[in-house]
C-alpha cells in the first residue's frame, strides 16, 4: 500500500482517539450497511472491495458521527464520505429549492468537479442530485440548478460564499458538510471563507473532514465546528513511500531543460510541475519545439481551457501535463507512471502531494526531482522532513543513466505544430479565490454563453448570422466603394471632383481672397496690414521722442519697479488709485509668476 509521510500532527481533540486500520478483514459494501441500489451502482463501475479508510469511516458517517479521516492521496477518500452522505441523504424527501441538503467544500475546481464526477452516477441510483458551484464559470446554470433543488452542492469556498451572498443558496437545511483537502484550504487561505460558511449551517449538522495531512491550522476548525469527532488514519505521521521510486537527478544548469525534454519524450503518461505560470507556460513552449505535445495547467487559464487540458490528457490525446502546485491537489489521472519536478518543491507536503499524482490506489509510479549543484543541501533537507531518501545520480543530457532509470529518450527535434488558443469570452476569467467578474451580490459579469455584445438571439441588434464588427460581407459596402443607390457613377467622391467645381483653396477668378480684396471693400491706396504710411504707429514702433521700455529717465519708474498708489499713464484705464472697483489686491497677489494675472479658477 501506498504511504506518505506527514509533517503535521494529529489536533488536540478530546475524546477522539486516532484508530489505525488494520485491514485484517476486508468486508464488502453492503457489510458496511449501504443501501443496494448504492451496492449495484458501485458493482457496475467494477468497485466491490472498500479500500481501508473506507471501512474505517463509512460505518461511523452512516451512524450520524462527526469523522475526521486522514488517509494518503488515491486512498479512496471520496467514496468515504460520498456513501454514507448519499445513503443517508436518500432516506429523506428532496431538496427544497435554494436549500442544499448537503455541502463538499473543496479547494480548487478540479478537485470540485472530480467529486462531483465520482458521485453523480452513485447519486443518481437513489435519486440523488448533485450540482458543482466554482469559479471561472458563468453562474446561470449553478443559480437554475439551485432553484430547481439540488440535495448536494460540491462547491469552492469563493463561489459559494458569492452564492449566498446573493441569496440564491441557503444553507439552513444542511444536514452533512464534508471538508475535503482541508489543509490545503488552510493553505490557500481559504480559512476565514470556510468558517463563515460552516457558521451558516446549523450548529447540530454531520460534520465530516478528510485530508492527507492534519496539521494545526485544521485544528481551530475541529475544535470549534465538530463534535467528539472519530479520528481514522491509514498513514502514520512518518512513513516513506512503498510502492515509488524517487529519484534525485543532479543536472549541471545549462543541461537542465535537455534532460527534462528527453524526459518529457519518454514513452507513457508523464506530469511535469514548475513552480509559476510563467515557468509552465515557458516550458510547454520549449517542449513543443523540439518535438513534445504537453499542456499548460495553471490558475492563470480559463476554466474552460483548464477542463480541455485535463480532458485531453486524462483521455491520452497528450501525454506530458505541466502544472504548478494549484494542480497538485485533487486531480485524479490514472496510469500516470512518472512525476518529474522540474522545479523543485520548497514545502515538503507540496512535494508529496506533488507525488501523489502517481502511483494512486496501490499502483505503481516514480517519482524525480532535477536539482542543480547550489540546491542540493535544502532539497535533501527538504525531502528528510518529508521521510523521502531518494536515489542520488549525476547526470548530463544524453546520459543513458536517464534511460535506465526513467525511460527518457530523444525528442523528435520536429516542432510541434500550435493550436489556435482558445478567444476567452466575456466573464470567462482565469482562476483564483475571487476575481473580477466573481462578485457578492452587486452584479455579475458572468452572463451564461453569451460573448461581449451577444443580447439574446441578436449581436447587436443585428440577425444571427449577419456581420461582425471587422467581418463585412462580400459586396457590401465600404468607405469609398458604395453601392449604386448611394452614390451614382461618376458623380464626385471625396479629392476626386469634376473640372471646374470649386475645390478647397481653389477659387474662381474673380473672387476675392484674403489679401485681393474689390475695390468695395477696401480702396486703392488705403492702408493694409503690413503696408501703413510712414510716421503712423506700428505696433513696437513709438514715434520719436516718445519713451520706450528701456530708454526712461533716471529715477522714473520702469517696468516691475512699481511704486506709490498709481498706475502708469499709459495703461489702460489711466490712473486708478489703489482699492477702488474690487480690484485693491497688492499687484504682487494679482499677477501670478512672470508678471501674468493667475489663471481663474471656478
Amino acid at each position: 500500500m501506498t504511504t506518505f509521510a506527514d509533517p503535521g500532527t494529529f489536533p488536540a481533540v478530546p475524546d477522539a482517539p486516532a484508530q489505525e486500520i488494520s485491514g485484517a478483514e476486508t468486508p464488502d459494501f453492503a457489510a458496511l450497511g449501504l443501501p443496494r441500489q448504492l451496492v449495484a451502482a458501485l458493482a457496475r463501475q467494477g468497485i466491490t472491495t472498500p479500500f481501508e479508510i473506507q471501512q474505517a469511516t463509512v460505518p461511523d458517517a452512516l451512524a450520524g458521527h462527526d469523522v475526521l479521516g486522514r488517509g494518503q492521496t488515491g486512498s479512496g477518500k471520496t467514496l468515504a464520505f460520498g456513501l454514507p452522505m448519499i445513503a443517508r441523504l436518500a432516506e429523506r424527501n428532496r431538496a427544497r429549492p435554494l436549500y442544499p441538503r448537503a455541502l463538499v467544500l473543496v479547494p480548487t475546481r478540479e478537485l470540485a468537479m472530480q467529486v462531483n464526477d465520482a458521485l453523480m452516477p452513485l447519486g443518481k441510483a437513489v435519486g440523488i442530485f448533485l450540482k458543482t458551484a466554482v469559479g471561472g464559470v458563468p453562474y446561470d446554470r449553478q443559480i437554475d440548478a439551485l432553484r430547481r433543488g439540488v440535495e448536494i452542492i460540491v462547491a469552492t469556498p469563493g463561489r459559494l460564499g458569492d452564492l449566498v451572498a446573493r441569496g440564491v443558496c441557503n444553507l439552513d437545511d444542511v444536514e452533512i458538510t464534508v471538508l475535503d483537502e482541508a489543509d490545503q484550504m488552510a493553505d490557500m487561505g481559504f480559512l476565514p471563507e470556510v468558517t463563515e460558511l460552516l457558521s451558516k449551517t446549523p450548529a447540530d449538522a454531520q460534520r465530516l473532514l478528510f485530508s492527507a495531512t492534519l496539521d494545526g491550522d485544521v485544528d481551530s476548525l475541529v475544535k470549534r465546528f465538530m463534535t467528539d469527532p472519530v479520528t481514522h488514519s491509514t498513514a502514520p505521521s512518518t512513513a516513506s513511500v512503498s510502492t515509488m521510486e524517487h529519484h534525485l537527478l543532479l543536472v549541471p544548469p545549462h543541461d537542465k531543460f535537455a534532460v527534462a525534454a528527453s524526459i518529457a519524450a519518454r514513452a507513457g503518461r508523464t506530469m511535469l510541475f514548475a513552480r509559476t505560470q510563467l515557468g509552465v507556460d515557458r516550458l510547454v513552449e520549449q517542449l513543443a519545439a523540439v518535438g513534445v505535445r504537453a499542456g499548460g495547467l495553471h490558475g492563470g487559464k480559463t476554466q474552460r481551457m483548464r477542463t480541455k487540458t485535463l480532458a485531453e490528457f486524462r483521455e491520452g490525446r497528450m501525454n506530458v501535463l505541466v502544472a504548478t502546485d494549484v494542480a497538485a491537489r485533487g486531480i485524479h489521472v490514472d496510469g500516470v507512471t512518472l512525476v518529474l519536478h522540474v522545479d523543485p518543491p520548497k514545502d515538503p507536503k507540496d512535494y508529496l502531494h506533488r507525488a501523489g499524482r502517481t502511483a494512486r490506489a496501490g499502483e505503481s509510479g516514480a517519482v524525480a526531482t532535477l536539482v542543480l549543484p547550489k540546491q542540493r543541501r535544502t532539497t535533501l533537507a527538504m525531502l528528510e522532513k518529508a521521510g523521502v531518501h531518494p536515489a542520488e545520480t549525476r547526470v548530463r543530457a544524453g546520459d543513458p543513466a536517464l534511460a535506465e532509470l526513467i525511460g527518457a529518450r530523444e525528442p523528435s527535434g520536429v516542432p510541434v505544430r500550435a493550436e489556435p488558443q482558445e478567444q476567452r469570452r466575456y466573464g470567462d476569467r482565469p482562476s483564483g479565490p475571487r476575481r473580477f467578474g466573481d462578485r457578492d451580490g452587486r452584479g455579475s459579469f458572468d452572463r451564461g454563453e453569451r460573448r461581449f455584445g451577444d443580447r439574446g438571439d441578436q449581436r447587436f441588434g443585428r440577425p444571427s448570422g449577419e456581420r461582425r464588427f471587422g467581418d463585412r460581407p462580400t459586396g457590401e459596402r465600404r468607405y469609398d466603394d458604395r453601392p449604386q443607390g448611394d452614390r451614382p457613377q461618376g458623380e464626385r467622391r471625396y479629392d476626386d471632383r469634376p473640372q471646374g467645381e470649386r475645390r478647397f483653396g481653389d477659387r474662381p477668378t474673380g473672387e476675392r481672397r484674403y489679401d485681393d480684396r474689390p475695390q468695395g471693400d477696401r480702396p486703392q491706396g488705403e492702408r493694409r496690414y503690413d503696408d501703413r504710411p510712414q510716421g503712423e504707429r506700428r505696433f513696437g514702433d513709438r514715434p520719436a521722442g516718445d519713451r520706450r521700455f528701456e530708454d526712461r529717465a533716471q529715477g522714473e519708474r520702469r517696468f516691475g519697479d512699481r511704486g506709490g498708489d498709481f498706475r502708469p499713464a499709459d495703461r489702460r484705464g489711466g490712473f486708478r488709485p489703489e482699492g477702488r472697483g474690487g480690484d485693491d489686491r497688492p499687484r504682487d497677489d494679482r499677477r501670478g509668476s512672470g508678471g501674468r494675472p493667475p489663471a481663474r479658477t471656478h
